[in-house]
């Protein structure tokens, strides 16, 4: 069975995961979970005795088609991250859309007039989620209704962060006779200006801030996943590729570090770790053309030298004891 919604979210070929738990887009993993444990024992077919085979296998593939999937892309910090990023990206081109927009249902719209929008859509929400899967036949509807709201939820919410800051007061012209100060009072106050809103980080700039966590705890597998895919999104991004390049040096893969290290440079002929490491890296490579060969390690995975004769290349470039 396909499951085909054209309103909400969903119109925009958009497959909004939250609806399909009923949770609102900034719930947390605890509320994630919980939701998605009470509809996996709502849809199993070992809990659906009174129903009829046909109904049983339609709820066990709402369950595998569109449940599972939606909470694994949720349940995880990275993918969920990343979801969310996008989903602020579209409120706020829903912002820019909204003349345009046409909403079904009477939730909906209450919730587009409503002063208090994060109440009325949270409470929402939470009604809806009591009996979203009670009727299988109607669950298409139901999402529907749901990825509505969150349509609305992310334009109002995208409308509330980007409101303009109150206009600045005219300049006074030269030469233009400016009111005196009445005796024996004050004069106003300047107010301070309003700060700016933090910068949000982009989804690669999240994926090199991980990257560094990881090599700071020597998991260099792992950070070169989080470049890698960094790279994929940004390829000339200089600092990936110097980050990438390190975690390559440390797992001593010399030649592969030297390769990085260059596009570093090639983008960004000052960045301060390619112009420091790439020399040593030619100095090694240079002295012992066939030393940069790898071992796995049983322990975690990541690349290790070799650890015969005098430690490696590994222990030579980082002031490691001879062994």
């Amino acid at each position: 069975m396909s499951f085909k919604i054209d309103r909400g979210l969903f119109k925009y070929d958009f497959i909004d995961h939250h609806a399909i738990l009923c949770v609102p887009v900034d719930a947390d993993v605890k509320e994630i979970r919980k939701r998605y444990l009470q509809i996996a024992r709502r849809l199993h077919p070992d809990s659906r005795f009174t129903e009829s085979d046909e109904q049983k296998q339609l709820g066990n593939e709402l369950l595998s088609k569109l449940v599972n999937p939606a909470y694994e892309k949720l349940a995880g910090d990275r993918t969920r991250t990343e979801y969310i990023l996008i989903l602020s990206q579209i409120g706020k081109r829903l912002l820019q859309e909204s003349a345009s927009l046409t909403l079904t249902t009477d939730l909906a719209k209450e919730l587009a007039k409503s002063p208090n929008f994060d109440h009325v859509y949270k409470s929402a929400i939470a009604k809806l989620a009591q009996s979203q899967y009670d009727s299988l036949d109607q669950v298409q509807q139901v999402l529907a209704q749901i990825s509505e709201l969150n349509l609305v939820y992310l334009m109002r919410s995208a409308s509330k962060t980007s409101a303009a800051p109150p206009p600045a007061q005219p300049k006074v012209q030269s030469g233009t006779p400016q009111p005196s100060t009445p005796k024996n009072t004050l004069p106003e106050p300047v107010p301070a200006p309003v700060p700016a809103p933090p910068k949000e980080d982009t989804v690669v700039e999240q994926y090199v801030r991980r990257a560094q966590s990881l090599i700071d705890k020597n998991q260099f597998a792992q950070a070169k996943v989080e470049l890698q895919d960094a790279l994929k999104l940004e390829p000339k991004n200089s600092r990936c590729h110097s980050l990438i390049a390190m975690v390559y040096l440390r797992q001593n893969q010399l030649k592969m570090a030297k390769i990085h290290f260059e596009n570093a440079l090639k983008l960004d002929p000052s960045d301060e770790m390619a112009l420091q490491w790439k020399p040593k890296i030619d100095k090694a490579l240079a002295q012992h053309p066939s030393d940069h060969k790898v071992t796995s390690s049983a322990n975690n995975g990541d690349k290790q030298p070799d650890k015969s004769g005098s430690g490696g290349l590994f222990g030579g470039l980082f002031g490691g004891k001879k062994k």
